[in-house]
């Protein structure tokens, strides 16, 4: 099949499992479009498993295997989801809750990495598997990170209160451009060529290296967003055209995330940046309500499409997926230790920030149930070079991003009813 006829499919299936959720199952988009995709595997693999000389099933297996998810999201559908995500941030309530969300994206993103590394490690070993702790961190720095696709698309239809959309989206779109940098350099310690988002060629790098590493490109990409996001800004100030204006933030999407990889900094992180400049700065004074209405519209829909491609395409990777009895059994165990950790990397950080702040009592339960896993961690996972841990990783990686979704994305309503 050539990339056309593959796009074409995805597209079709896209659309055709969200008019049966919308006409009928009625669930929230994301959760509805994966479920539905999941169950068509599951009874494709069914099929396979009853004949498994079907040519069809089997061709349907190798299309889908030749689909490079971390590229197709890496270096593609991420730039467009964080900058339509980006847009819609209010800076005055960011900068009130910057510290919340800058520990959270930080000091609670690390926290977190170290204790999905000591307790998976614990747990493999458990189970029968031979990992190193360097493997156990690497899925602790994939895993850690709130997915901002699947938090963006769950916050549309809470209606929770600013001050607290605000802390679960900001660290949301910021922690995952940290934790690409961290994943990044911890999979360039094991001195392996992964492609860029997974080592990039940066060759084997000491425990010394990551910290100047992470400055690099987190400090970098936040410089690129800032520059990329004020020249568009300029330009969008000096007409007024919605055509040509929607067609700048578009260049500038593609533009600074390609530059981005180039320059070897932050790509996640200088769209966010610069999608918060466009969606404050450069809605308030360079736009008319003619140009702001089309951009918003247009990247709304844009979202849209992406969002169910995304979703749908995660539900029919485990089609590709190699499952054993073991790896199941430690993928659901670590569901816990995932759930655990992210809440002891909010408690602690909330609690010494607390001190000069308020927060309601419930927010490190809320903060836990609603940092959702997605698509970046599913891309990571199979960007990861050859190593004996990578399909007990990926299967962890995917039982766990199967739950976040599913489970806590159907659920977090009750959890902010109950503890607001």
């Amino acid at each position: 099949m050539s990339l056309f006829d593959i796009i074409s499919l995805l597209m079709v299936l896209a659309a055709v499992f969200g008019y049966i959720n919308h006409r009928w199952l009625k669930l929230e988009p994301t959760v509805g479009l994966l479920m539905i995709s999941l169950a068509s595997s599951l009874g494709i693999m069914l099929l396979h498993w009853i004949f498994p000389g079907l040519a069809i099933v089997n061709q349907l297996q190798t299309t889908l295997s030749n689909i490079d998810f971390n590229r197709t999201l890496m270096h593609g559908m991420l730039g467009f989801l964080l900058f339509a995500g980006a847009l819609h941030v209010d800076l005055e309530y960011f900068i009130k809750r910057k510290w919340t969300i800058a520990s959270l994206a930080t000091i609670g993103l690390l926290m977190s990495t170290f204790i999905v590394a000591y307790l998976s490690w614990w747990l493999f070993r458990l189970l029968g598997f031979e990992v190193s702790f360097l493997a156990c961190l690497i899925f602790g720095s994939l895993i850690s990170p709130t997915d901002p696709i699947a938090v963006m698309g769950t916050l549309k239809t809470l209606n929770a209160p600013q001050d607290l959309e605000a802390n679960i989206a900001g660290e949301s779109l910021f922690n995952d451009g940290v934790a690409v940098v961290l994943f990044t350099a911890l999979v360039a310690m094991l001195g392996t060529h992964a492609g860029h988002g997974a080592g990039d060629g940066h060759g084997e790098m000491s425990g010394a290296g990551v910290a100047l590493f992470f400055l690099q490109e987190a400090g970098g990409g936040t410089v690129l967003g800032l520059v990329a996001g004020y020249l568009a800004y300029r330009m969008m100030l000096s007409i007024d055209d919605y055509k040509v204006e929607v067609l700048i933030t578009l260049a500038l999407v593609m533009g600074a995330y390609s530059l981005a990889w180039s320059l070897h900094v932050s790509g996640p992180i200088a769209v966010v940046v610069a999608g918060i400049l466009i969606g404050n700065r450069g809605r308030a004074l360079a736009m008319s309500d003619e140009v702001a209405d089309y951009l918003e519209k247009f990247w709304e829909l844009l979202d849209e499409i992406l969002n169910a491609l995304l979703f749908m395409l995660i539900g029919v990777e485990v089609l590709v997926i190699s499952f054993s009895g073991r790896s199941l059994i430690a993928g659901l165990v670590v569901i816990a230790i995932v759930l655990m950790a992210r809440f002891v990397s909010v408690w602690v950080p909330i609690s010494v920030i607390g001190l000069r702040n308020r927060f309601p009592i419930g927010v490190t339960r809320i903060l836990t149930w609603a940092g959702l896993r997605g698509g970046i961690s599913v891309a990571l996972a199979l960007s990861l070079p050859p190593m004996p841990e990578k399909n007990l990783i990926l299967t962890c990686t995917y039982v766990v991003v199967l739950f976040s979704i599913v489970v806590q994305g159907m659920t977090i309503k009750k959890v902010l009813r109950r503890y607001l």
